[in-house]
């Protein structure tokens, strides 16, 4: 059973655990994530947290911690990760995006709304859409991928998202838009 007590020091735990990713010393951040990994999804949202952290060494274990947990409840954050700074958490982010498979692909093409104007963001956003060009999401992802191969990623990609989004909320392709 669990009590009160024991709550607070779970509680306490995760975050000395989250505290631990910003050590200067590789081992601990190391250890650190890996406890976090076995907790699993009672961590997930202290990780989410965490991708905002002003320190990249943090964002960049939260996002590690996050990709190897793969809970579907980090999808959004993985998601706005794709226009971290920094371009291993963006990587990072977008091998999450992967692993979480097709449902990925909303939060993606919704950001890409009103994220093209970012080379970084385009490159990411592009990265996980084209791992999921796999045969059921072509015809929704063709159109978004040569618009962000095109010669005005920035002002192309951003209509060819919202169309993809719009087809398939309205049923237009095979499949549709899950919103869990």
């Amino acid at each position: 059973m669990i009590t009160p007590h024991s709550q607070s020091t779970d509680r306490s735990t995760i975050e000395s655990l989250i505290a631990a990713l910003d050590s200067r010393d590789g081992l601990k951040r190391q250890d650190a994530r890996a406890e976090l990994v076995e907790r699993g999804h009672e961590c997930v949202a202290d990780l989410i947290r965490a991708l905002k952290h002003p320190q990249e060494q943090v964002r960049w274990e939260a996002a590690k911690a996050l990709v190897t947990i793969a809970d579907p409840a980090a999808t959004a954050a993985l998601a706005d990760a794709l226009s971290d700074e920094d371009g291993d958490v963006r990587w990072l982010a977008a091998q999450g995006l992967i692993t979480l498979g097709r449902n990925s692909v909303w939060p993606v093409l919704e950001r890409l709304t009103h994220r093209a104007g970012s080379e970084k963001f385009r490159e990411a956003a592009h990265h996980v859409l084209h791992a999921h060009f796999d045969g059921e999401l072509d015809e929704l992802l063709a159109p978004v991928l040569g618009a962000l191969d095109g010669p005005s990623p920035e002002t192309g990609a951003p209509v060819a998202a919202y169309e993809a989004l719009r087809n398939a909320r309205r049923g237009n392709l095979p499949f549709g838009v899950d919103d869990g």
